[in-house]
């Protein structure tokens, strides 16, 4: 397991923007497929968006597709979530994960996938 660090959430209005990053720390960052969770009030953790090992392969829910992009820094170990055309559903606390994986272009999309968490950041859209 590794200990993630989320950071960039906020208060920001529909249409708005915002970029959320997670760091790492203690194992190969490369060895990892990353991912972003969210979870609104009363609702269950659902998959936002999964990136591969190398990067090269990402994977959005329907939600979110068009409007969000991931991506990774392996040489600063960083994973990146840009938000764009942000809504008021989009309000949720998002957690970073990482997953394990053997193929460097695979993408996990499921929560059982991943067996590190961060302690999430807020994420508030006002309409």
């Amino acid at each position: 397991q590794v200990q993630l660090v989320e950071s960039g959430g906020g208060l920001v209005q529909a249409g708005g923007s915002l970029r959320l990053s997670c760091a790492p720390s203690g194992r190969t960052f490369s060895s990892y497929a990353m991912g972003w969770f969210r979870q609104a009030p009363g609702k269950e953790r659902e998959f936002v968006v999964a990136i591969s090992r190398s990067g090269g392969s990402t994977y959005y829910a329907d939600s979110v597709k068009g409007r969000f992009t991931i991506s990774r820094d392996n040489a600063k170990k960083t994973v990146y979530l840009q938000m764009d055309s942000l809504k008021p559903e989009d309000t949720a606390v998002y957690y970073c994960a990482a997953g394990a994986t053997s193929g460097s272009w695979y993408v996990p999309i499921n929560l059982a996938d991943f067996g590190s968490w961060g302690q999430g950041t807020q994420v508030t859209v006002s309409s």
